[in-house]
């Protein structure tokens, strides 16, 4: 009857939304949304750079195994005011040698590195915008120059090389820039020695090129490799501040305290970090133990100050310690 269809019409009122209501659940969700959704999206982001990143470092040191040697590649002639009057050493290291053993599409002198996908300015680890990538190995990083005492014993005298940078793309899409020594030195097991030698390539990767975000620890990393044969292949992605000083056989524990995905750098990889310091933009200074154990007494240490790497410091003496990313 009437009753009936009244009384249900009635229900029915009170069982629907207002329009109020429903902007105001709306407003809630939007609300939400943008407070989680970047968090989410940038989660995505980092496991696929972690991902791609992994799968470059494989490719790369795979490659470099297949090489019989990393130095010798190119010419570098000066003048006698040590100007550089000819160098392909980079763009022929990349052509003659690194292609043949590393799918590559295209290549890049130091004068069209863009043209490889190469950003024009970056943000660094410490969060710093940067102008530009280095176009040559000093401006990556100015070693010191000189002679170095040793206990007023051993000598060593070093004058750093200078290379212009190349550049390539990956069949992948990955943008690499490459600083080039053609006069690499092997590691002579010596427990006293400066690395600045022991660098053969180092490649800045960007693993999606111009697209952004262009920041060292997403996108952009290193790559190294040291020593002409035998080479090691190391990719650390260090932290963005120290962990503080400690005894070398505490360092490790002292990196997981810090973060539990970040471990002790081995002297390889603790070489690199000093090589792209200028990269990483951070305040490392002073004397850093390494993973690399040279007796149950012994670790090796570096001095940034000069690339020096020894193992003549008890592993019982406090040294900073700077972690990197497992």
């Amino acid at each position: 009857d009437n009753r009936c269809v009244e009384f249900d019409r009635r229900e029915n009122q009170r069982c629907a939304f207002t329009m109020a209501e429903i902007l105001l659940s709306l407003t809630i969700i939007g609300v939400v949304a943008a407070i989680t959704l970047p968090s989410l999206t940038g989660n995505i982001n980092e496991r696929t750079w972690n991902t791609q990143r992994k799968a470059l470092y494989a490719r790369f040191s795979q490659a470099i195994a297949l090489m019989p040697a990393l130095n010798g590649y190119g010419t570098l002639t000066e003048d006698e005011n040590h100007s550089v009057t000819a160098d392909t050493a980079a763009e022929t290291f990349v052509t003659e040698g690194l292609s043949k053993v590393l799918k590559i599409n295209n290549i890049c002198d130091s004068e069209h590195l863009a043209d490889c996908g190469i950003p024009d300015k970056f943000t660094n680890l410490a969060g710093s915008m940067v102008g530009s990538f280095p176009t040559t190995l000093v401006g990556l990083n100015s070693m010191f120059n000189g002679t170095w005492h040793h206990n007023q014993t051993v000598s060593y005298t070093y004058s750093q090389i200078d290379t212009k940078a190349a550049a390539f793309e990956t069949q992948n899409g990955e943008s690499i820039l490459v600083y080039y020594n053609p006069n690499c030195t092997a590691d002579m097991g010596e427990i006293y020695d400066y690395y600045q030698s022991k660098m053969c390539a180092n490649f800045v990767y960007d693993l999606n090129g111009n697209k952004g975000p262009n920041t060292v620890g997403k996108d952009i990393g290193v790559i190294t490799a040291l020593y002409p044969t035998d080479s090691r292949v190391v990719a650390p992605m260090p932290l963005t501040r120290g962990a503080g000083q400690f005894a070398q056989p505490a360092a490790g524990a002292a990196c997981l305290q810090q973060d539990s995905d970040s471990r002790l750098p081995n002297k390889e990889e603790l070489v690199t970090i000093f090589y792209n310091r200028t990269l990483w933009g951070l305040p490392i200074t002073g004397d850093y133990w390494s993973s690399t154990v040279r007796s149950a007494q012994y670790a090796f240490i570096l001095i940034f100050a000069t690339g020096q790497v020894c193992a003549t410091v008890t592993r019982t003496t406090p040294k900073s310690v700077h972690c990197i990313k497992r």
